[in-house]
């Protein structure tokens, strides 16, 4: 079977839409990942899934082995990555069942492991810049001709968790930032570190808790299906197009900090 490029970390729902071909069980110095990583086809290009959660979303989000993910990714010749992420929104604007494309990140976790870099080597990677802007464009274009409502130029930060945050963190956050999320840190810091190039696909659930505007449990899951749905439309538009993204913008950034 021809070899990955283009890798998915994501919920357990986004695997179903490829045939499933092999599975890989990887080691890494950095222990386990997630689980297995699957090897199918998405539109005829072969990719690589990986749930973020295990497939039975068992792993919660301050318990994920990233540095295990990512470098078994880049083990197996990984150069983008897709992540998909459900997350709440901090604008009235972006509205539950939106879609958004991330280029900015703030970071409000408190106790993961960041970095490959632990020493006695040190290096300081960029980045201003984190995601990959040439996989930014294809997906929001496709999402665009799918006729989605999709939010671009967007700034994600991510919390620790397993917690939601206060009414007061809430109102806080919203002044920085349009959505919230517990899983885009240090995922984002270590692909770049590995100099893989990295884009976010995020469906928005719900208001966070600055709104006063409560949903049910059946309108939460009617969404997450409905937002389910779009990503993997999404996907199955744009892998042909980011399996050819020239990835040597991406892996630049580690000649430039001195990798």
């Amino acid at each position: 079977m021809e070899k990955a490029k283009v890798a998915i970390i994501g919920g357990s729902g986004i695997g179903d839409i490829f045939e499933e071909k092999e599975k890989m069980i990887l080691h890494t110095p950095y222990g386990s990942p997630s689980d297995y990583i699957s090897i199918g086809t998405i539109s005829g290009v072969t990719v690589a899934f990986l749930p973020r959660h295990d497939k039975g979303h068992r792993i919660p989000p301050h318990k994920i082995n990233y540095r295990a993910n990512i470098f078994a990714l880049k083990e197996i010749g990984i150069e983008k990555i897709i992540g998909i992420s459900a997350v709440g929104s901090l604008k009235e604007n972006l509205r539950p069942g939106d879609l958004a494309i991330v280029s900015q990140f703030i970071d409000f976790t408190k106790r993961r492991e960041y970095t490959f870099y632990d020493g006695p080597k040190v290096v300081h990677v960029s980045m201003a810049d984190p995601f990959c802007e040439d996989m930014n464009g294809i997906m929001a274009r496709n999402a665009k001709n799918l006729g989605y409502r999709v939010h671009e130029n967007v700034t994600y930060i991510c919390i620790e968790g397993p917690r939601f945050s206060t009414r007061a963190e809430s109102r806080i956050f919203r002044n920085f930032a349009d959505i919230i999320g517990m899983t885009l840190v240090p995922e984002i810091n270590l692909a770049r570190e590995l100099g893989l190039c990295y884009s976010t696909l995020a469906t928005i659930t719900d208001y966070d808790v600055w709104a006063e505007k409560p949903v049910t449990a059946e309108e939460v899951i009617k969404i997450m299906k409905e937002n389910e749905y779009k990503a993997k439309e999404v996907l199955k538009a744009s892998v042909n197009d980011i399996e050819r993204v020239d990835s040597k913008k991406c892996r630049r950034v580690l000649e430039e900090a001195g990798v």
